[in-house]
């Protein structure tokens, strides 16, 4: 609500300060709703009345997606007239879980290592929607005038990687699948934003991390060594899903189904119209619109009607999959020591929302 500042009555004339403080009653009685400018009839903001909130706060990252387009189009607010959409970016997922955790956002996108992780560790998020299956948009990238030619040629050398994230889930699956010891390889925690100058200083040998970070490597003197794709196929699968705090879905549970409608629109429009999503994408990736394209046929994007596949979240009566991949990729952040402990299975199903897509 607006601040209304006080006037010392010593400096105001008797005769005009009835008829002020009239004008200031009326002022603050003509927006009830501080910052919320459009009321309904009943003075309420026009979201409220609807019974939505004044104001949404999603934590978005960078990633070629279906809720990027969505941002980019607009489509929130055009699904939330009258209701304040923040689109707040975050750089990894840890981050979210941060925000997450303190409140701060309603909506977050994090990716499997740091989604399982926050879970385990008892943050107050559920899972609405799996976004992507990732697939070659992440990769270990190296540098050219580097040694490495394989997996096994990273013994000795400096290698990056955001910790906590897809990535580095990846990196770490790799180097266990070829049987290398961690030991033998520098692993340096970067932001992917830093990647790239870490690279054109020299300061790395190689970076394992995401598009568009990955796009900008390749084009300065970079080359791949293995994809998550190839991870995944040997068992260690990653991918990113929307998580809502638990507060906000229980006091919004319609608001959560209708941003459901915006991703399912924004991923539909991804696949139908590649060409326009990839112009209107580059603009948040910092990619031309082909560069674009290519990220975008490197991960598998999912629409509403393919969360509850027995192969995803599933249904109330028979849980997919995901709940499962989640609970493999929490053991393996404890056997890695990232954390403590993990739950149950049936604590990772149950954070899963899949009866949100239940027909009426």
């Amino acid at each position: 609500m607006n601040m209304i500042q006080q006037i010392p009555a010593a400096r105001l004339a008797a005769r005009l300060f009835i008829p002020l403080l009239i004008l200031l009653i009326a002022a603050a009685c003509s927006n009830p709703g501080g910052t919320d400018k459009t009321t309904k009839s009943s003075g309420q903001p026009a979201g409220q009345a609807q019974g939505l909130p004044g104001e949404i706060r999603i934590g978005y990252q960078v990633s070629p997606n279906g809720e990027l387009v969505a941002k980019a189009l607009g489509l929130a607010e055009k699904q939330f007239p009258g209701v304040k959409i923040s689109w707040l970016k975050f750089e990894s997922g840890r981050d979210v879980n941060t925000a997450m955790a303190s409140g701060s956002i309603d909506f977050g996108l994090v990716g499997t290592p740091p989604g399982a992780s926050g879970i385990a560790q008892g943050l107050p998020d559920e899972i609405y929607y799996i976004h992507d299956v990732i697939g070659e948009s992440e990769a270990l990238v190296v540098q050219e005038k580097s040694s490495i030619s394989k997996l096994q040629d990273v013994k000795g050398k400096t290698i990056a990687t955001t910790f906590g994230s897809t990535s580095h889930f990846s990196l770490l699956s790799a180097l266990k699948q070829e049987g290398i010891d961690l030991k033998t390889v520098k692993l340096i925690d970067m932001q992917a934003p830093d990647l790239l100058a870490a690279w054109q200083r020299g300061d790395i040998d190689g970076a394992y991390t995401w598009q568009p970070v990955q796009s900008k490597l390749l084009a300065e003197k970079g080359r791949i060594i293995i994809t998550s794709k190839e991870v995944a196929n040997k068992g260690a699968l990653t991918g990113e899903f929307g998580v809502v705090h638990k507060d906000f879905i229980a006091k919004y549970p319609d608001a959560v189904k209708t941003y459901i409608k915006v991703l399912d629109a924004g991923t539909k429009y991804y696949r139908d119209h590649p060409q326009e999503a990839a112009e209107a994408l580059s603009k948040e990736l910092g990619l031309t619109p082909q560069e674009t394209l290519k990220a975008m046929k490197e991960i598998t994007v999912l629409d509403a009607s393919e969360q509850t596949s027995p192969k995803y979240m599933g249904t109330p009566d028979k849980p997919g999959e995901f709940a499962s991949l989640l609970k493999a990729t929490a053991d393996f952040l404890v056997e890695q020591k990232s954390i403590k402990q993990a739950p149950e299975l049936s604590v990772f199903t149950k954070a899963i929302r899949n009866d949100l897509y239940a027909k009426p």
